[in-house]
């Protein structure tokens, strides 16, 4: 009976304690932990860096709004900005590298070049995101085929783990991340495929090799 006693006595002071700690934690402390968490269910154990991502605090924003062409602002006005980023695109015939910013609102994302939106992406159509499971911060966004969408996105983001968790809560297509070794497939527009390659190696480099592949090291 009294080791009875003592193990509810044990599981109520826990259950205090823990109440008393989440009370305490703060609106924007709780935002991280929850962002955090669909983080770890993404990229736990299948991506190099995510230990080393776990200490780094996510931002609200690497940009803020008014950081944005008043043009883009005005194109996609009536649409919440939630978070904003600087990437390289690479093009889906030749792979040259192109400097763009990823804009997430609340609905859509956006690959915008100065004061031109490039591409624009409903997260109601998005088909899935792939990244993959070395340390480089390439990311695709797959998208349908239509004749709205010219292709896949491939993207390489300095904070990728960052960027896709955005991208996945604001989309609510946590599911749909893939962390894929060797290679994957992406949609060129067309109803026509290209390869990625993943290799590890000294340097991190991008490259279209002799195959015409896209190569990441």
């Amino acid at each position: 009976f009294l080791m009875q006693t003592s193990e509810m006595l044990q599981k109520i002071c826990m259950r205090n304690l823990v109440r008393k700690y989440c009370r305490g934690v703060s609106a924007e402390r709780k935002v991280q932990l929850q962002q955090k968490v669909v983080t770890s269910a993404v990229f736990s154990g299948k991506k190099e860096g995510y230990l080393e991502s776990l200490s780094q605090p996510f931002l609200d924003t690497r940009l803020k709004e008014n950081d944005l062409n008043p043009k883009v602002l005005q194109l996609i006005r009536g649409e919440n900005i939630k978070y904003v980023t600087p990437v390289i695109k690479y093009d889906r015939n030749g792979f040259k590298a192109r400097e763009r910013l990823l804009v997430l609102t609340q609905s859509s994302a956006y690959v915008v070049e100065t004061a031109k939106i490039k591409q624009k992406i409903e997260y109601s159509t998005l088909k899935g995101i792939s990244t993959s499971n070395l340390s480089d911060g390439i990311v695709v966004i797959h998208v349908p085929e239509d004749n709205k969408q010219k292709g896949d996105v491939i993207l390489q983001c300095e904070h990728l783990f960052e960027t896709v968790t955005k991208l996945c809560i604001l989309a609510n297509k946590q599911s749909l991340v893939k962390v894929v070794k060797g290679s994957l497939r992406f949609r060129v527009g067309s109803g026509k495929e290209g390869t990625m390659v993943f290799a590890a190696g000294p340097e991190p480099q991008v490259f279209k090799d002799r195959t015409g592949q896209l190569t990441v090291v």
